[in-house]
């Protein structure tokens, strides 16, 4: 499992507070730039010579000799970029709960009529190998994965496996290459660069109608032991990024080598940005709570009213937490207006909830 996500309400912190309509229609995007799910041609067959394909990974290289049709993703989000790229996987591993075969509302469209896969559960002692090995898999996807070597090895033989890459943290892979190796792995190379093209220009689109985004200062938290912050390889942060927001500079330094990590009081300057993006379990009541915190209720964030808070439960706040080139046009239609409304530099100025 994810690091440090020991019980429910931490492993409820990483999905909402770490990463629905996909097939149904997006609704209240507001004033923001309304980003559109990219389609993937499902008749596309992949690029004529594509096979064999090598992929360099946290433990070493994998190849694909041809290709694969039974498809188990391991990585918790990986299955978005499958189902983009016109594939159905056999198995999928679960994550945040509620969705028949781990595939959120944003992507079921993507399953063209097919039945839900298989859903395995890693409840934090790694993969369900036999389960898995019943699938008869092709092919095993981990890229948003936090798999060790010993897993790693124990998977190779079933099938071939690609996993984290290396250069990244355990479950730190950009959502841009996790679609970009899916379709190398698929052969659709072409196919997974015009995706993210894609979703890059919903990005930038809303970076040029929202210029105030530029250089505003933002952290991505949630209340769990205190205030657990996300770093700059979280998916989560990523997304504010992309729109222009800068991160606190000495976050990493402060969370150490993990995806995020709870801040001591006195380092709750962290959270006084231009703007922070809070994932709560309820968004009618923890805000007072928060506002009621003898440290948090004096930063100028607070006061000034510059907090957009997220359910973590509700299919934003898990489409939030996904990060995935399915499930960032939905949150990029809710996000946007948010974040306007946040940094306007109006105190007056409300901070709404999506309708939907």
């Amino acid at each position: 499992m994810i690091p440090s996500l020991k019980g429910s309400r931490l492993a409820t912190a990483l999905a909402s507070a770490l990463l629905l309509l996909g097939a149904v229609t997006a609704c209240g995007s507001g004033s923001g730039a309304t980003a559109t799910a990219p389609a993937a041609d499902p008749a596309a067959a992949p690029k004529s010579g594509a096979f064999p394909v090598t992929v360099a990974h946290k433990f070493g290289s994998t190849t694909i000799a041809s290709e694969p049709k039974r498809i188990v993703t391991v990585g918790l989000t990986d299955q978005d970029a499958v189902l983009a790229l016109g594939k159905v996987p056999v198995g999928t591993t679960d994550w945040l709960g509620g969705y028949a075969g781990a595939i959120g509302p944003w992507a079921t469209g993507k399953l063209g009529g097919a039945a839900a896969p298989v859903m395995l559960t890693d409840t934090g002692t790694g993969p369900q190998v036999e389960k898995i090995a019943a699938l008869a898999p092709d092919l095993i996807i981990a890229l948003y994965s936090g798999l060790t070597k010993e897993q790693y090895e124990t998977l190779s033989k079933l099938a071939p496996v690609v996993a984290q890459p290396k250069e990244y943290n355990d479950y730190g892979i950009p959502w841009q290459q996790q679609t970009q190796t899916v379709a190398k792995v698929l052969g659709k190379e072409a196919e997974g660069t015009r995706l993210v093209g894609d979703v890059e220009a919903a990005f930038a689109a809303a970076k040029k109608e929202h210029p105030e985004f530029a250089g505003a200062g933002v952290v991505v938290a949630t209340p769990y032991e205190g205030f657990f912050v996300y770093g700059s390889q979280d998916s989560r942060s990523r997304t504010l990024t992309s729109l222009g927001f800068t991160l606190p500079a000495d976050l990493d330094k402060v969370i150490g080598d993990q995806f995020g990590a709870s801040i001591s009081k006195e380092r709750s300057d962290l959270l006084d940005g231009d703007a922070i993006v809070w994932t709560v379990p309820d968004t009618a009541k923890d805000p007072a709570t928060l506002h009621k915190d003898g440290v948090y209720k004096d930063l100028k964030v607070a006061t000034q009213g510059r907090e957009v808070f997220i359910g973590e439960s509700s299919d934003y706040g898990k489409a939030f937490s996904f990060v995935t080139v399915l499930s960032l046009p939905y949150v990029l239609d809710r996000l946007v207006p948010q974040l306007a409304a946040a940094v306007d530099g109006d105190t007056a100025t409300e901070v709404k909830q999506p309708e939907s």
